[in-house]
């Protein structure tokens, strides 16, 4: 599997684990509902301003999202 997948998986799961819909995480994000649909689905990868702001929003960290580590915890 590779990052983009992965990272289609992550955060579908992450913003159903929150209770979110996908109208109110592309409102968060300011972006368009199929925005975020194309993420989830691997059509396409956010751009660093928004994986910056997905990563904080769900408080994990940028490599848990792209598949770099299966632990979601930030280095600090």
């Amino acid at each position: 599997m590779n990052y983009q997948e992965i990272f289609s998986k992550r955060i579908s799961q992450l913003r159903k684990e929150k209770g979110l819909t996908l109208q109110r995480l592309a409102d968060i994000l300011e972006i368009k509902e199929p925005s975020v649909c194309a993420y989830e689905s691997g059509k396409t990868f956010p751009s660093a301003h928004n994986l910056i702001a997905l990563s904080k929003h769900f408080s994990v960290s940028l490599d848990y999202l792209t598949g770099q580590t299966d632990n979601p915890e930030i280095n600090k």
